[in-house]
């Protein structure tokens, strides 16, 4: 057997940097929080400084997602082959490159092209930073170092929005990019200076024809969803890219079907535990974002709060989903997964609905309630239905797996902030009153509700506040829908959930499947397959697909 197959050591795991190496990981995995949601207290500030339409403000946000998505497949196989620092460090590099660029520019287009690099930069480190950390720690330790790596991440959810606001109302909207630049060096300098090599010299081969298919047919779908409303459903080009999208993808998955070490291993999806839970991410995800694109414009645009107030005004969202993830456990351990996943989804259903009451001159009690409400639907629906795909992956295929469903959660995420983001400036656009304005003006406000307001205040008298009721009217219209739609998603999903999820969890065995029977294939009565084996045993997870934990068994060079 050779060294880089043997059975891990504990010798192995006595490097005395590694926990000032776990530092660089950590503060990687800091930069990519952030980046994920400080953005969204911006949009309304790039709204008024860049004349960004929402179709533009909703590609500032998908233009990272959805590259973030689709190079997060091949990600992790480029860190087993050649070199997990290395690539760890080309993805701060992006990122820090993507943010440098993007807090000196003056317009949207190029704005979005330098949010295409960070998703890049992202893909990389996502991935990355958590498959290293089997390499450094051994099993005693280990779990320490996943918690301390996954509460860095947890906390650019709430830090995000504060920090964003915090920033806008003390300097220029480009020091929410620039914020990055020093952090990223930092991360790039530890993971030189305390960050020992690691690969996979047995890993296979990065499929670049698959990497291509992946990023041209999401972003080509994308596209036509956002492209839609305003050039119209029926322009040549929406209706090309939405049809064109299907057969690429379609290309990748019969592309990835025939190889023997797929990045997006579809065969999975055959097993109803874990099709399902995937499912109940991508749609709890895509709501999240979706709101999260939405509701600040609501709250700076139509009630008028500033940056860091909208930043404070979004916290119940975020305790609301720290209450989730508290509770769940308990819930789980009595109810089982398949019943909280349900109630979960309800409960999100359930905001919607009250949220699609909000009018523009309601108190923020009620949009504090509704967000609050949404936050603990998530946590409910989110925790479990992870936990439950992973539980049903068979270890031989526990990293592949993993990368889907990371891969699922972003593409959520991207397909939230396009349709939601679609269906508010469709609805804006149809209700809007721009009787009496010059064409140029009409056309003006018809790109955003900040737009209108800026308008609005030009005009002046009568017919500025006139323009302004008329704008927030159309913009509550949207919003309302966009909720009352998400809803209507989360209530379709419980149901499914409810029928189809497996009512057990998977049974253990101690020999991984090599391939799926029928039983796990969904043909058996709970579709369940076997479980990731115990960390430390032989058979843990590669990083193969871009999101599973790397096996303490790789080749590692200090």
């Amino acid at each position: 057997m050779s060294a880089e197959h043997d059975p891990p050591s504990e010798e192995r795991y006595d490097n005395p940097r590694r926990w000032w190496a776990l530092g660089a990981l950590v503060a990687s995995a800091l930069v990519l929080s952030f980046d994920i949601t400080i953005l969204n207290v911006a949009l309304p500030t790039l709204a008024a400084d860049l004349e960004a339409s929402t179709t533009q403000q909703q590609w500032i946000v998908d233009a990272f997602l959805v590259v973030f998505a689709a190079a997060m497949l091949p990600a992790g196989l480029l860190g087993d082959r050649f070199g997990r620092r290395r690539m760890l460090i080309v993805g701060l590099t992006a990122l820090l490159a993507g943010s440098a660029v993007g807090a000196l520019v003056d317009s949207a287009e190029p704005l979005i092209a330098a949010r295409a690099v960070m998703g890049l930069g992202a893909a990389l480190v996502a991935p990355l930073a958590l498959s290293v950390v089997p390499t450094l720690f051994g099993p005693g330790e280990r779990a320490k170092a996943v918690a301390a790596l996954g509460a860095a991440l947890a906390a650019g959810m709430p830090l995000g929005p504060l920090v964003g606001g915090w920033l806008l109302d003390h300097y220029w909207w480009g020091s929410i990019f620039l914020v990055n630049v020093p952090m990223a060096a930092a991360g790039v300098l530890a993971c030189v200076l305390l960050l020992p090599e690691s690969k996979d010299p047995a890993a296979p081969r990065v499929d670049a024809i698959s990497s291509v298919l992946a990023v041209a047919g999401l972003a080509t779908l994308v596209f036509g969803v956002i492209e839609g409303p305003s050039r119209g459903w029926d322009d040549p080009l929406v209706i090309g890219t939405l049809i064109g999208s299907v057969p690429i993808l379609a290309g990748l998955v019969l592309r990835e079907r025939k190889r023997d070490h797929p990045m997006l291993d579809v065969g999975l999806l055959r097993n109803r535990g874990f099709a399902w839970n995937t499912v109940t991410v991508a749609l709890v995800t895509m709501i999240m974002t979706g709101l999260l694109f939405v509701v600040p414009q609501y709250l700076q645009a139509v009630r008028g709060a500033d940056a860091m107030t909208t930043g404070v005004q979004l916290m119940p969202m975020m305790g609301g989903l720290l209450v989730g993830t508290r509770i769940v456990v308990p819930l789980q351990r009595a109810l089982g997964a398949r019943a909280v996943i349900v109630a979960g989804l309800v409960v999100l259903a359930a905001a919607g609905i009250v949220g699609s009451t909000t009018e523009a001159g309601s108190g923020y009690g009620l949009t504090a309630t509704w967000l609050t409400i949404t936050g603990v639907g998530a946590g409910l629906a989110l925790v479990p239905a992870m936990d439950t795909a992973l539980e049903h992956l068979p270890s031989d295929r526990a990293g592949v797996g993993s990368g889907m469903l990371m891969t699922t959660r972003q593409l959520g995420s991207a397909i939230g902030v396009a349709l939601l983001g679609s269906l508010l400036t469709q609805t804006y656009q149809n209700r809007l009153s721009v009787d009496g304005l010059p064409e140029a003006a009409a056309d003006v406000v018809g790109h955003s509700v900040v737009a209108a307001h800026l308008v609005a205040d030009e005009i002046g008298g009568t017919a500025g506040a006139g323009l302004v009721d008329s704008a927030n009217s159309a913009f509550m219209d949207g919003m309302s829908l966009s909720l009352l739609v998400s809803a209507g998603a989360a209530l379709v999903t419980a149901l499914l959930a409810g029928l189809l999820l497996p009512s057990r969890p998977p049974e253990r065995a101690d020999e991984p499947s090599k391939e799926p029977s029928s039983e796990s294939d969904g043909g058996g009565s709970d579709g369940a397959t076997v479980s990731a084996p115990r960390d430390g045993e032989p058979g843990a997870a590669k990083s193969v697909g871009g999101a599973g934990l790397a096996s303490g068994d790789s080749e590692r060079e200090e």
